[in-house]
């Protein structure tokens, strides 16, 4: 038995390993719904018991995990590592390199994947952040700064009905975690104009502005903010 095992276990590494690569746009789990100069946004969703074709990631990325779940990550000429992830986590990985995820459960394995295509010049950026770590209490709600890489400062925030969450950065990417209801407060706009919108879980939006929660339920959200 324990033959067998690992005879399926090496047999399913060797696959992987020699598994033709492709660009990140052409796997079909990987779906782009947003880009512009600075990010490229894809929704991935891998059904149970499934897997991904053995692909690229050129830039650094940071990923938000939409539900729990565990995905086995097979990079092209390591061994394979099964990692555990709860809802919302978020999490950067450094290019370059291939890989195949796969999904052993019986739940899809959803996240929002976000490449940082400047990230060589964010990592040369001598702008500072005033905080790199810690958790806000806000107005009816927290922001928890969970870190800084290539100079793009990742946190997430929950807002309860009518919370704020003020915004420094002038431009920032928001990716909810939970359904949610908020207006968005434009800055520089004249009369200090509001935008009200909706997300679902797993969407995300480019702004730049503070934000206010006006949907019943909590709203809970990653931002990456950009110097």
């Amino acid at each position: 038995m324990k033959r067998c095992a690992l005879f399926l276990f090496l047999t399913a590494v060797l696959a992987a390993q020699s598994a033709p690569e492709v660009e990140i746009t052409a796997e079909p789990h990987h779906h782009q719904v947003l880009a512009n100069d600075q990010v490229r946004v894809f929704s991935v969703e891998v059904p149970p018991h499934s897997e991904t074709l053995m692909h690229w990631h050129r830039h650094d990325y940071i990923y938000v995990t939409l539900g729990a779940t565990e995905v086995v990550n097979a990079v092209k000429g390591k061994d394979p590592v099964s990692v555990k992830l709860a809802d919302g986590d978020t999490r950067f990985l450094p290019a370059s390199f291939t890989h195949v995820a796969r999904n052993p459960g019986d739940h899809p394995f959803r996240n929002v994947t976000i490449e940082l295509l400047q990230d060589a010049k964010l990592r040369a950026s001598t702008a500072k952040w005033d905080e790199e770590r810690g958790l806000d209490i806000l107005q009816g709600g927290t922001k928890d700064v969970l870190f800084v890489k290539d100079n793009v400062r990742v946190s997430e925030i929950e807002l309860q009905h009518h919370g704020i969450a003020p915004m420094t950065a002038k431009a920032y990417l928001l990716v909810a975690v939970t359904d949610l209801k908020l207006s968005h407060q434009l800055k520089n706009a004249p009369h200090m104009a509001s935008d009200d919108f909706e997300l679902k879980s797993g969407d995300s939006k480019w702004l730049a502005g503070d934000l206010i929660s006006i949907g019943p339920a909590p709203a809970k959200f990653v931002t990456l903010e950009f110097p």
